[in-house]
């Protein structure tokens, strides 16, 4: 296993981390979610994420569900043999209102110490390796953030800390407060990043580079486009099968981002030069998120434990430079498919 570190941390993570969003909606079954967790950890992946907000579509009722089934699984298991990951849910001052604390969700001081105190109860463990920033605070201060950050780093329950559907700006900004404030720094950074999303190439990537921060994509599928199911005539089971024909505005538009004429027609593409290179479209997707030298490990998704064949294919895959190759005349010839 070619384990990688990321940041400047000391954890030590595999290529491959198992995303557990969908535990609980999608995978309402609890011994399937364990199966899934199981065949993923028996396979050498030891880098498992979730949120407190978690299972997705956020749900009043259901939040917290995920961390939960992970919490009973995580028993089984010798808690230092895997990497944990959890996030605090964003500020409800942009598009999208967090269903938890009564709506009114901010990266301040008493969010994030309430956040942590039931994330700890959930995932029945005193401690979380990796404590993420679901995503950016335009209003609270980032000194403010960061300062909450720090305590619990400083108290032994978060290790390191990072962010998530952060830009360049907020990324950078927050760094030079740790560094002037010598407070904790964010060492990651969760991103949506994959064949059919290469915008984190534009500026970011760069970011990551000199400053030494890993990214971990999410998404490598493109929301399971990747995979070539929204491709076929038939209609098919998916996420964005339901969001196309939800009352949510939200859902609505992100199954428009995710599901549209340019992805479709990128993806009829990619599954071309899968299956002209003997590979699975989703070995081959995952695989690509994973190669490059600022991305510490791919963040993968599974309903089932079956599903999961394919990405953990990709653990130890590297692409050959002509694959690469046509990948990038793929991307060349149809820009930024998802905007």
């Amino acid at each position: 296993m070619n384990y990688r570190y990321i940041g400047k941390t000391g954890l030590r993570v595999s290529p491959i981390c198992m995303g557990t969003m969908t535990f609980g909606t999608q995978t309402p079954d609890e011994k399937v979610a364990f199966a899934i967790m199981d065949k993923a950890y028996d396979a050498g992946v030891n880098f498992f994420d979730t949120a407190e907000l978690y299972p997705v579509p956020p749900n009043k009722k259901l939040a917290g569900l995920t961390e939960e089934i992970i919490g009973r699984w995580l028993k089984s298991k010798p808690r230092d043999s895997i990497i944990l990951a959890s996030k605090v849910a964003g500020a409800a001052n942009g598009w999208f209102v967090p269903p938890i604390r009564h709506g009114m969700t901010a990266i301040d001081s008493f969010h994030i110490e309430r956040a942590i105190e039931g994330s700890l109860k959930r995932l029945q463990t005193d401690y979380i390796d990796l404590y993420q920033m679901h995503w950016p605070d335009t209003v609270v201060p980032i000194e403010e953030s960061l300062k909450a950050f720090d305590r619990l780093v400083q108290s032994g329950k978060v290790r390191y800390i990072g962010t998530s559907n952060d830009t360049a700006y907020g990324t950078t900004k927050a760094l030079m407060t740790s560094q002037y404030k010598e407070f904790a720094r964010f060492e990651s950074i969760q991103n949506n990043f994959s064949l059919l999303n290469r915008r984190f190439l534009d500026e970011l990537a760069s970011l990551c580079k000199k400053e030494k921060i890993s990214l971990l994509p999410y998404s490598p599928l493109g929301g399971g486009v990747l995979s070539g199911k929204y491709n076929q005539a038939s209609v098919v089971s998916g996420r964005f099968s339901a969001y196309v024909n939800s009352s949510d505005k939200r859902q609505q538009l992100m199954a428009a981002r995710f599901v549209n004429k340019k992805t479709l027609a990128a993806t009829q593409k990619y599954l071309k030069i899968a299956h002209d290179a003997g590979l699975h479209p989703v070995t081959m997707a995952t695989a690509w998120s994973k190669q490059f030298d600022f991305v510490a490990s791919t963040i993968i998704g599974a309903t089932t434990a079956e599903q999961l064949d394919a990405s953990l294919a990709a653990m130890d895959l590297e692409l050959s430079e002509e694959i690469l190759r046509a990948c990038d005349e793929v991307h060349e010839d149809i820009l930024y498919p998802m905007g």
